[in-house]
């Protein structure tokens, strides 16, 4: 595939561009010094800037580098979710089933009980009023209406609906103790992480409280070495899962009186759902004989000696890409894209195999197999590439898409909700930019479907790479040259 650096085209050069049109794929393109001016003039102009305005057509009004390689972070969540949502259908539901091996004499089942995971992300509360044991409260109250409160055998988590690769390759190791870069597994419980709360409630120098969901399990062990400092000092986060195990190191100075709310990752996320699920039972009285297992081999579940005894369906597709996109949850990406593969493929989903997926759709877009270097479906991964010309073209082909509503309702609305939320407040772009920020250190992208003051359709796509100010002073020059762009259509 891919085995270039990028390249920064210079800003002088640029400026000789501006005043003249440029022949770029047989379009005449007009650089607007405008937009030149606001990175030249910025304290960002060392960084890298890939700029691409169209119209809805397709026809490119304006922009620059926009043809030489980009980390998109999280902005390729626009091309995976297209391959998932073209794959799967708005509609579809995942469904978790419970299954038993045995039969049933009075209160006792006499044999195993088999989660089969189905790759669902949304066994948590985000779709259920932050209730986060709602689908094991389900499955519990179906257990308990059939009179079952001892099992004789096993509580089993059957996770082959997937591969058993946690993570895709390219995710950087500092990351896999965040919610952000988390397990991916057909088995999964509460985004595979525990939610942690640290309480600095007692006196300067002493230790913190914590406590955590799910119900202070002892699935992981916290190392508790925070110290409270006095009011007036800053809050320094310190948190790291030491790799291969579930010991998780907090080490952070928490100003007298701070709360603090962070979602940890957890190793071997099938057994964590198994756990966490065993636990749940026998709180409600629900025992088990035998020890949990987890098998990631297929079984025939279609022979009789397999019942299903609950089931659970998810929400439908639609509802999990607003996740994906409006908070750009790398979790829910990382799945869904191996729910395509295993759906697409008929066999154990893989991220190899999703990439294939991505791969082949754009591909079918127009894109050159040689102008993408996929090697995750979030962008988590740094060393995924691709041209913003290539992604804002599948943004103009995705108008024709039968499902494009549904696609465009995924985004982030700017200054209403998602990650847009806080951006372009009580400004004429509130409300009339629906797109996908990304984030990588040294990374900031986005890109999505602008209307214009004139009420003109627009795509729009921004990358800035290799910056090493804030970002939120990256952000002010995005949304500049957006607001401008605004203006100018």
């Amino acid at each position: 595939m891919l085995g270039k650096k990028i390249c920064a085209v210079g800003f002088a050069t640029l400026a000789l561009l501006a005043v003249r049109p440029a022949e770029i794929s047989g379009q005449n393109i007009i650089f607007s010094p405008e937009i030149i001016q606001t990175v030249e003039n910025s304290r960002a102009a060392d960084a890298f800037w890939s700029v691409i305005v169209r119209d809805s057509s397709g026809t490119i009004l304006e922009g620059y580098n926009f043809d030489k390689f980009v980390r998109p972070a999280s902005n390729l969540k626009l091309i995976t979710s297209a391959v998932v949502l073209d794959e799967l259908g708005a509609n579809f539901r995942y469904s978790t089933k419970v299954y038993g091996t045995g039969s049933q004499v009075e209160d006792k089942w006499m044999g195993d009980i088999i989660v089969r995971g189905s790759g669902d992300p949304s066994i948590s509360g985000i779709f259920y009023n932050e209730d986060r044991f709602h689908v094991f409260d389900k499955f519990y109250r179906t257990l308990d209406s059939l009179g079952i409160k001892h099992v004789k055998g096993s509580l089993i988590g059957n996770d082959s609906y997937f591969d058993q690769k946690p993570y895709p390759e390219g995710w950087s190791w500092d990351d896999l103790s965040f919610y952000y870069g988390v397990e991916i597994n057909a088995l999964s419980f509460n985004e595979n992480a525990v939610d942690l709360r640290v309480y600095a409630r007692n006196g300067i120098g002493e230790k913190p409280d914590i406590e955590w969901f799910p119900f202070d399990t002892d699935y992981v062990e916290f190392v508790n070495e925070q110290v409270i400092t006095p009011s007036y000092s800053e809050y320094d986060e310190s948190y790291q899962r030491i790799l291969g195990t579930n010991t998780i190191l907090l080490r952070s100075s928490l100003p007298q009186g701070y709360v603090e709310k962070e979602s940890l990752s957890i190793l071997d996320a099938p057994r964590f759902f198994i756990d966490t699920f065993k636990k749940y039972l026998e709180h409600g009285d629900i025992t088990f004989e035998e020890s949990i297992m987890i098998e990631s081999d297929t079984r025939h579940w279609k022979d009789n000696r397999y019942t299903v005894l609950a089931s659970h369906k998810s929400v439908p597709l639609s509802q999990l890409l607003g996740e994906m996109n409006k908070e750009s949850n790398n979790f829910y990406a990382e799945m869904l894209l191996k729910t395509a593969a295993a759906e697409h493929y008929n066999t154990s989903g893989s991220t190899e195999l999703g990439i294939s997926l991505i791969e082949e759709f754009m591909e079918r877009m127009g894109v050159n197999q040689d102008h993408i270097e996929i090697s995750d479906g979030s962008g988590l991964a740094s060393s995924t590439l691709l041209k913003m010309e290539d992604l804002s073209n599948i943004l103009v082909k995705m108008q024709s898409n039968p499902q494009f509503d549904v696609y465009k309702q995924s985004l982030s609305v700017a200054g209403i909700d998602g990650t847009l939320e806080h951006r372009f407040q009580n400004t004429p772009i509130e409300g009339k930019f629906l797109g996908k920020s990304g984030y990588l250190s040294g990374v900031r992208a986005l890109s999505g479907y602008l209307e214009a003051e004139s009420g003109q359709q627009l795509i729009v796509s921004i990358a800035t790479n290799n910056y090493t100010i804030s970002t939120s002073y990256i952000d002010r020059i995005q949304e500049e040259i957006i607001q401008k762009v605004y203006k100018k259509y």
